[in-house]
């Protein structure tokens, strides 16, 4: 399960520079939040990321956070669940609530006329949740059926185990929703406590878009952050320390397919090498069928359906991943074929692979920015990060900036297949684990 909290936030920077223009807000009560003002449709959007997510569980209770986070819309204060779901339904309002390693996320979306009353509601579920025993019991059971299927599919006993090699006490080590075990021992009191150790104000970044002015925006987030406390009980998580060593697992598993999950070391956002990492993952294998890895191991030879790369940028700690599937009797090569790539792209690239490459990351992002939601979303994720208000205007250009040469001095840093770990999960021919395992 190695980490890509930040993946989605970066593939949803899309914005055009000249299409929108972002304000610096700070509430009455002190809440800081970006925003573009949109007027043309009656509706506002706000994406809140509490910093820590998950990753603040208490050591003993696993899957607390996750757990209370999936209990935030199961009623609030004097209104149960069935009530509370009518209500945001009668308001024609979303509210929605999820946990990640790194951030709780909360988002929130309402017409303007409702927007009011779909906060008090969203206020009410932040700051005073009920998380009645029928509810616990429900979800819980729907958590607990999460583990379960996970612990019979070959793509997450894959994903764990690279996660747990790589990230060894780190919260990242193990999965977000707990073990079957951790999750049943959990109380009422396990899930306040898990609440306070990360809903609160001093841990919360806020992008909205829509139909708002600032100051109204400003009197909105008290209205809905004012009843939480002014800081969290737990401290944000310490940076993970990579631990994978190259080399291979195998996982045995009763298929015809041997699912293959590949990992390294990757770097920050904030390294000054991350967009000639960028650059070259999308050559590498992020590009889909324009990448080398699916020309080498696709197109070429037929062991695959897909194999693919990507930057795992989460906010503790950092991998350079890929994963792929493919017969038993081929995973071998397949294997050799990714090792032999890794190692390749230290070679450099050509011209065209580049130019095609930045044409395309560059020209893709305005085809993101579709809506008041992703906006929001993207304005969170900037702040969470810590880019600058103005990214979103300099963005492509460090794109274009990146450099044959950078390319290849990325690729020497951080793509060396002997530090490269394989899980497969199968019965791969020809492959066994290594020795120490």
């Amino acid at each position: 399960m190695i980490r890509a909290a930040i993946a989605t936030i970066l593939a949803l920077m899309a914005v055009p520079a000249q299409a929108i223009e972002i304000q610096d807000v700070t509430s009455p009560g002190g809440i800081r939040a970006w925003l573009v003002q949109d007027e043309s449709i009656p509706f506002v959007a706000i994406d809140m990321q509490f910093r820590g997510g998950a990753s603040v569980d208490s050591p003993d209770k696993r899957g607390a956070v996750n757990l209370m986070t999936a209990l935030l819309e199961e009623g609030a204060g004097s209104t149960d669940a069935t009530a509370f779901a009518q209500a945001v339904e009668d308001l024609g309002a979303r509210l929605s609530f999820s946990a990640g390693d790194d951030t709780v996320s909360v988002g929130f979306q309402s017409l303007t006329e409702n927007r009011d009353a779909a906060a008090d509601l969203l206020a009410k579920a932040l700051a005073q949740p009920r998380f009645d025993d029928d509810a616990l019991s429900r979800v819980r059971g729907q958590v607990q059926a999460v583990i379960r299927s996970e612990a019979t599919d070959p793509n997450s006993i894959a994903a764990k185990e690279m996660a747990a090699q790589a990230w060894g006490n780190h919260p990242y080590a193990t999965s977000i929703n707990g073990t079957m075990d951790s999750v049943a021992s959990l109380t009422r009191q396990d899930l306040v406590a898990a609440k306070n150790r990360v809903l609160a104000r001093d841990r919360v970044v806020i992008g909205a878009a829509g139909d708002i002015s600032a100051e109204e925006l400003g009197l909105l987030l008290d209205r809905i952050l004012g009843g939480l406390p002014e800081q969290a009980t737990a401290p944000l998580p310490d940076p993970a320390e990579l631990q994978l060593t190259g080399g291979t697992t195998v996982i045995d598993w009763d298929s015809p397919q041997t699912v293959v999950a590949f990992a390294g070391p990757g770097l920050p956002i904030d390294d000054t090498d991350y967009f000639a990492a960028f650059v070259a993952n999308h050559i590498l294998g992020g590009g889909g069928f324009s990448s080398r890895l699916m020309a080498e191991i696709r197109e070429k030879r037929g062991l695959t359906y897909g194999v693919g790369t990507g930057l795992a940028t989460g906010l503790y700690g950092q991998t350079w991943q890929g994963g792929m599937a493919g017969s038993n009797a081929t995973t071998a090569e397949a294997v050799d074929l990714i090792r032999a790539e890794w190692a390749r792209m230290a070679e450099g690239v050509t011209e065209q692979e580049l130019t095609d490459a930045k044409t395309y990351l560059t020209g893709e992002y305005p085809l993101r920015f579709d809506g008041n939601g992703r906006i929001a979303s993207i304005l969170a994720g900037m702040q969470l990060i810590g880019f600058p208000i103005d990214y979103i205007d300099t963005r492509n250009d460090k794109v274009e900036a990146v450099t044959a040469e950078d390319v290849a001095r990325v690729a020497e840093r951080l793509l060396d297949p002997d530090r490269l770990r394989f899980v497969l999960v199968g019965r791969p021919e020809g492959i066994e684990s290594d020795p120490q395992e």
